[in-house]
């Protein structure tokens, strides 16, 4: 199933003040959203209780997807996988890691970690197994203004192009198409600023809480 459009037609007939055919329209927001998350390395739209199974050998686990979403139907699920047999040891939050934000991090800071510190002794220290298998919710019940507006802008930049002309002429009329037009729209610098806090590697974001 493909991801929901981080905007609506609504939104970008309201951006463009006009009326538009809603096949144009969906593939215009769909591209742009598939762009805007591509750059960002992020959902946006809120998944409930996906499992995903991480690489761990390391002091801090990095759930890929952001912001968490903690509640009493939202819960975050840590289970710790062993050898070939994948024997599991779950993993708590305050016992076995803390964690700010998507960063989970093992055992004790003045601890030096070796594998010999793991499951099942002296568990509150020590790394990630090889792999951990995690449950968790994330993303934003509504997409944020600020992406809404970079996916719009790049939707409006395919929609006055929809064939990717550099130039077009008609008898005296004559215009020339901006190049992020060209071969479907492309995130600007300006875009990619705009974007800059979801970007994974970029500035963190509060979690949802």
């Amino acid at each position: 199933m493909s991801p929901t459009p981080l905007a609506t037609q609504a939104d970008l007939e309201a951006a463009l003040q006009r009326s538009l055919d809603p096949a144009q329209a969906a593939m215009a927001i769909r591209r742009a959203s598939a762009r805007v998350r591509k750059h960002c390395r992020q959902q946006f739209t809120l998944v409930e209780n996906e499992t995903i199974t991480l690489p761990g050998n390391g002091r801090v686990l990095r759930l890929p997807q952001r912001p968490l979403v903690l509640d009493d139907t939202h819960l975050l699920t840590v289970v710790e996988l062993f050898g070939i047999t994948n024997v599991e040891y779950t993993a708590l939050e305050g016992r076995d890691y803390t964690r700010i934000g998507t960063e989970l991090t093992r055992g004790e800071a003045w601890w030096t970690p070796t594998r010999l510190m793991g499951f099942p002794w002296l568990r509150p220290q020590g790394i990630w197994s090889q792999r951990v298998r995690v449950t968790y919710s994330h993303g934003y019940a509504e997409v944020p203004d600020d992406v809404v507006d970079v996916v719009l802008d790049l939707a409006q930049m395919s929609m006055t192009n929809p064939q990717g002309l550099r130039s077009e002429s008609i008898d005296d009329y004559s215009r020339t198409f901006a190049a992020e037009t060209i071969g479907g729209a492309q995130l600007t610098p300006e875009h990619k600023l705009a974007l800059r806090p979801y970007r994974v590697g970029g500035f963190s974001v509060d979690p949802v809480t």
